[in-house]
């Protein structure tokens, strides 16, 4: 067997390695200008929560100063700050999204 043959079948034995991506909690938190129903209406639109779950997010951003809104990978978490931020801005709300590894 030839070095070029050895060498491509030792790297055809080679299992590839994968990772599980890492894993970024998405959060509101509290602030005293943000309506509530608007805080219902982002958790409903960008992290298509049921009314009810939505309202029980909003109820602990509003008690404890923070909600959970899902846990993504890197790419999907930021986009979704990006994308809350905006549309808050866009309303002039100064609520704030905010991403924390998991």
């Amino acid at each position: 067997m030839s070095k070029t043959q050895q060498r491509r079948s030792t790297i055809l034995e080679r299992e590839p390695k994968t990772e599980e991506p890492r894993m970024y909690k998405v959060l509101l938190m509290n602030d005293d200008f943000t309506p509530m129903d608007y805080v219902v209406h982002i958790l409903e639109t960008y992290f298509h929560k049921p009314h009810s779950e939505a309202v029980a997010v909003m109820m602990s951003v509003h008690h404890q100063g923070k909600g959970l809104c899902g846990v993504f990978p890197y790419d999907l978490a930021e986009t979704k700050v990006a994308l809350v931020t905006a549309d808050a801005r866009q309303h002039q709300h100064p609520l704030r999204c905010v991403m924390e590894k998991e």
